[in-house]
């Protein structure tokens, strides 16, 4: 039945590393450029000036990509659990992959509008990966607790809905 899930946990794992690599590569490359301050910068300013902007571009895309081959796996993988179970409402799942679509979405206009070329499609590329990310979270943490105990067990269910919370605490500071 979870056939689908044999070398599947690789992609998640990658998403992480990837997306991180991201960030860290075109910080290290704009603090040696001298195009940022080394303490705290934010994260569009490393990737604003050239050669850093179009590494952070790429990476970024291909992060959201990697995004979008998880979200969809989880999608299947709950699409498939709910053939035997029917625990999830299958438009929830729905929704759920189509929110984290969006989210994904945002993510490549942040890649490809750079923050001081155009601004306001920057920061609406941002803001839609950030609010339907945690949006997304959020979903996956109420889907998550649906198909406990088949599909996700009660203390990964909690451990989701905790960072759900801390990613809708973070999301206002985020936007401000």
């Amino acid at each position: 039945m979870f056939w689908l899930m044999e070398g599947m946990c690789f992609l998640p794992t990658f998403l992480v590393i990837w997306s991180s690599c991201s960030f860290i590569v075109s910080y290290i490359i704009s603090l040696f450029e001298h195009h940022v301050p080394p303490v705290f910068p934010y994260i569009s300013d490393t990737g604003t000036h050239t050669p850093e902007s179009g590494i952070f571009s790429i990476m970024i895309v291909i992060s959201a990509f990697l995004g979008v081959a998880t979200m969809y796996t989880r999608y299947k993988f709950v699409e498939k659990l709910n053939e035997a179970t029917h625990t999830v409402n299958p438009r929830l799942n729905h929704i759920t992959f189509y929110v984290g679509l969006i989210g994904c979405m945002g993510m490549c206009v942040v890649a490809s509008f750079q923050e001081t070329v155009i601004t306001s499609v920057h920061d609406i590329g941002a803001l839609i990966a950030f609010l339907f990310g945690v949006i997304y979270i959020l979903l996956q943490s109420i889907v998550s607790y649906m198909s406990v105990p088949h599909g996700s067990s009660l203390p990964l269910c909690r451990v989701r809905m905790v960072i759900s919370i801390i990613s809708v605490v973070a999301v206002f500071p985020s936007i401000l």
